[in-house]
């Protein structure tokens, strides 16, 4: 945590003034980001706080070629309107608001308002990288088991059907467990961690794929966003 930064909202507040009507912060989110900021696990930055799963000092100082530590990178912070240069459409703006980046390729997670009227949470590959655009989960409580798996990035929709350890192997580099968030995860929900994310996204989609039934996908190409 950067110093003198203790007059900053939290990261909740500061994200949950971003959102729109009918937008809202999920218990489930309450709680992370309440879990996070009780581990210290974020730094304060002229732009707002970012939050992770694991002290990033630690995460960088162990950083090496072939393995980390830390889990799945994740960095949640309220992305502000103005910087939402992937949609410059206003429709599709309007009902799209970024809680994560998802990979350091730019790609990002976000709350969706559905065509019902219903929150959704998606995924917004960075399309220079990362080409996911779909549903991740309508459950809350889901996107943290998908962050809980383990893979190194969340936006490499090609890595799904494998285990994070065969995925690692793959591409011969080994991302440590998170073993403090799994186990506050598993205890704080009476829940389970699945073994491959294709158990949750269950239909990944990616930019214009025509064929998707993904709702959110087939909302990207009828706003040509």
């Amino acid at each position: 945590m950067r110093k003198g930064a203790s007059s900053l909202k939290s990261l909740s507040n500061q994200i949950d003034e971003i959102l729109l009507e009918p937008m809202v912060i999920p218990d489930a989110f309450e709680k992370l980001f309440s879990w996070i900021e009780r581990n210290g696990f974020y730094e304060d930055t002229e732009d707002g706080r970012i939050g992770y799963l694991y002290p990033i000092s630690k995460l960088r100082s162990e950083w090496g070629d072939n393995e980390r530590p830390g889990g799945t990178l994740v960095e949640f912070y309220a992305e502000k309107d103005s910087d939402l240069m992937y949609f410059i459409n206003e429709e599709t703006k309007g009902r799209l608001r970024v809680f994560a980046r998802t990979g350091g390729d730019g790609s990002m997670a976000a709350f969706w308002i559905d065509d019902e009227g219903n929150q959704k949470i998606v995924h917004i590959g960075s399309g220079s990288g990362s080409m996911l655009a779909c549903v991740l989960c309508d459950n809350p409580l889901d996107f943290l088991r998908l962050i809980a798996i383990g893979y190194d990035e969340i936006c490499w929709n090609d890595e799904f059907e494998y285990t994070p350890s065969e995925s690692f192997k793959k591409n011969n580099f080994a991302v440590q467990p998170n073993l403090k968030f799994q186990d506050w995860l598993i205890q704080e929900f009476q829940t389970s961690i699945p073994r491959k994310a294709i158990e949750i996204v269950k239909e990944p989609a990616e930019f214009g794929d025509k064929d998707s039934s993904d709702p959110f996908c087939k909302w990207l190409i009828e706003n040509d966003a």
